[in-house]
């Protein structure tokens, strides 16, 4: 089921109630929810062909609503699995298919999708509720064992954020952590009148296809980097590593580190590879590593502010400068840019978590 908003209608006085164009079976739809029915059949068959839906294959459905896309998942595949929120939906969905030949191939978990431990499944197929569209995306690419890929309804705009490409406008720290870990493509694009109720925002079907082997990269110090890159992406690196925030984030673990013994060090790093990668999926206000932006004129570290400062001020735009990396901007770098510049960075022992 889509995000978007629904609009409660307020019956007349002195006359009956009128009926409710936004239920389903005598089910009325929850805003709080995200339930957006998709109501073309068209469409729906369309998204199972692109799916490239195996007959053996587990798939994974979540939000399922009323079941207009799990019965054609159904025909295609093995079993599905539907993970549902709302225990009006999921009482919806047994009574729709019990008694029929699919009611032993449909397995129905309810509770929160982000909340539950999901089961093996080769494919993922769903029309998600809008609001938990990031956090999904990444607890999906961090589940193992590693599916095949996963077909999903989107919001525009944030399909295209997902999927933009250096230069891009909506080119991003989204896009860089997404791409870093799946291969990401756009399917379809989807009208808001397919859905019943409207949502306020046309749609778009995305195919994600997680990278096998995953990359070997440790996480917390890749979204620390990107963090910090675009805070502001049309700035030059040099500008942005000149910001007195972010030289204190950084000189703070690069002494952290510097107290510690190597041996340590190198046994807490390397334990960072194998990171919960839902760590890229976190809203800007959840790490620590984050930075405040500044006015313009206070956003630079001056050389003379004090002389340790300016050292390791120095120390960091040397990194930049060996790299080729000063004159640049994050919203120009490609993937190979951003592991260039991180592994240049931990070199010269400077960290980002």
């Amino acid at each position: 089921m889509a995000g978007g908003k629904i609009r409660k209608e307020k019956p007349h006085h002195g006359a009956a109630a009128p009926a409710n164009p936004h239920h389903q079976g005598g089910i009325p739809f929850h805003k709080s929810k995200g339930q957006h029915i998709l109501k073309n059949p068209l469409l729906v068959d369309s998204i199972i062909q692109k799916s490239g839906i195996k007959s053996t294959d587990v798939i994974l459905e979540i939000g399922p609503g009323t079941g207009n896309l799990t019965k054609k998942l159904l025909e295609a595949g093995k079993c599905v699995i539907a993970v549902e929120l709302d225990p009006r939906m999921v009482l919806e969905l047994q009574r729709r298919f019990q008694g029929t030949p699919h009611s032993n191939r449909l397995k129905v978990i309810q509770g929160d999708v982000l909340k539950c431990d999901l089961p093996y499944f080769d494919i993922c197929v769903a029309n998600i509720p809008y609001q938990i569209s990031s956090p999904l995306t990444f607890k999906l690419l961090n589940h193992k064992p590693v599916f095949r890929c996963a077909v999903i309804m989107f919001q525009r705009e944030f399909a295209m954020r997902l999927i933009a490409q250096p230069g891009d406008t909506l080119y991003c720290r989204l896009s860089v952590n997404t791409q870093l870990l799946a291969r990401v493509s756009h399917l379809l694009k989807v009208g808001r009148n397919n859905f019943r109720p409207p949502p306020k925002v046309d749609s778009s079907v995305v195919r994600i296809e997680p990278r096998k082997p995953p990359p070997v990269v440790k996480f917390k110090e890749w979204d620390g980097l990107v963090r910090i890159c675009f805070n502001r992406k049309n700035k030059t690196l040099g500008s942005i590593f000149r910001q007195k925030s972010v030289l204190s984030v950084l000189e703070k673990n690069y002494k952290t580190l510097q107290a510690l013994q190597l041996s340590q060090m190198e046994s807490s790093m390397d334990a960072d590879t194998t990171v919960d990668v839902s760590v890229l999926g976190d809203t800007l206000d959840d790490l620590s590593l984050d930075v405040e932006e500044e006015d313009e004129e206070d956003m630079e570290m001056e050389d003379g502010d004090d002389k340790k400062g300016s050292e390791f001020k120095e120390k960091v735009l040397s990194v930049l400068k060996k790299g080729v990396f000063e004159d640049k901007r994050s919203s120009k770098l490609q993937q190979a840019d951003f592991t260039n510049l991180l592994s240049k960075f931990n070199e010269a022992g400077i960290h980002f978590s």
